[in-house]
């Protein structure tokens, strides 16, 4: 995308490189494995930080798109690659439950990566479709309680952001949603807008197209605070629901093994990039929340998710694939 282009070329004439040109490593271009399609929220945002990194480091940094099968094709040619740091994975919170979703895991994300570094965060949009009386959180809720076969939830791909938002919603709001898998959030999307299936709770910035247009209708959004790229949607917690509040969010890995000094490194550089581009607000056209933290802190925040993750999937009573 150009304006991909133009958001890595002004950071790059603001940001001072990161890296000393003494330094041996990298050697070579590095390579970022995105386990997802091109042109999606995670491609989109692979590109943005790669541009950054590759001022930075003054070696090409190059995106191998590898799709399929949940994320896992993309994830395992990482795990299988060369531990030098010069092959890494950039992917969304799914990467990390593959254990829980998928009954024969190719691996195990937590033991055979290296945590890098968190990228970023990103809130969910509950969206209902447009003829549905509800005007917000509480209505919704209270409707799907009187009639749950009605309410229909639309789920993109097991264990992602939106499937565990989802049980964590149904949790806090004590109601049984009727669930509709779908590959992926684009078809969820238009069978809301089209009344075939209730509601959908994502990523904000894949639903803000169909909301502004009104196909959909916005109901609340997951993160604690309301988003600038849509301040007349309420919170979940301003809506009566303090406890939900959830994140997508979005990390670099490299193969276990790497070297602790290049992990270091590569943490360092990518905190670089992610600090140039919050100040020129390349985040925010993605409707991502930048982070800053380091590989360790990464590790106890997977450690974390994961644990969530695996009780709102047990308590749902939901059985690997």
């Amino acid at each position: 995308m150009s304006w991909i282009k133009i958001i890595a070329g002004a950071i790059a004439l603001s940001a001072a490189p990161a890296w000393s040109q003494t330094d041996k490593f990298p050697e070579r271009a590095i390579k970022i494995i995105v386990p997802f399609a091109a042109g999606g929220g995670v491609d989109n945002a692979a590109r943005v930080l790669a541009h950054q990194l590759q001022t930075q480091l003054g070696v090409p940094v190059l995106i191998d798109n590898r799709s399929g099968a949940n994320g896992t094709v993309g994830g395992k040619a990482a795990q299988t690659a060369p531990a030098d740091g010069h092959t890494l994975l950039f992917s969304a919170a799914t990467h990390v439950l593959a254990k829980q979703v998928m009954s024969h895991p190719p691996y195990d994300p937590q033991l055979d990566f290296a945590p890098v570094a968190r990228v970023g965060e990103a809130p969910l949009m509950l969206v209902i479709a447009p003829q549905l009386e509800p005007r917000n959180l509480g209505e919704v809720l209270a409707a799907a309680r009187q009639q749950p076969e009605k309410w229909t939830a639309g789920i993109p791909a097991v264990g992602a952001p939106s499937h565990l938002a989802t049980l964590l919603l149904a949790k806090q709001g004590n109601v049984k949603f009727s669930f509709v898998p779908y590959r992926g959030t684009q078809p969820a999307l238009i069978d809301v807008a089209g009344g075939h299936t209730a509601l959908l709770l994502d990523s904000m910035i894949s639903m803000l197209p169909l909301t502004k247009a009104g196909k959909v209708k916005p109901i609340a959004v997951t993160a604690p605070r309301r988003s600038a790229l849509t301040p007349d949607v309420p919170t979940a917690r301003e809506s009566g629901f303090p406890e939900m509040t959830y994140m997508s969010w979005y990390g670099v890995w490299a193969p276990k093994g790497t070297p602790a000094d290049r992990v270091k490194r590569l943490n360092a550089a990518i905190n670089t990039a992610i600090s140039a581009q919050a100040k020129a607000g390349a985040w925010a056209h993605l409707g991502i929340e930048p982070v800053n933290e380091s590989a360790e802190q990464f590790r106890q925040f997977i450690a974390n998710d994961v644990a969530q993750g695996a009780e709102l999937l047990k308590n749902a009573g939901f059985k690997p694939e």
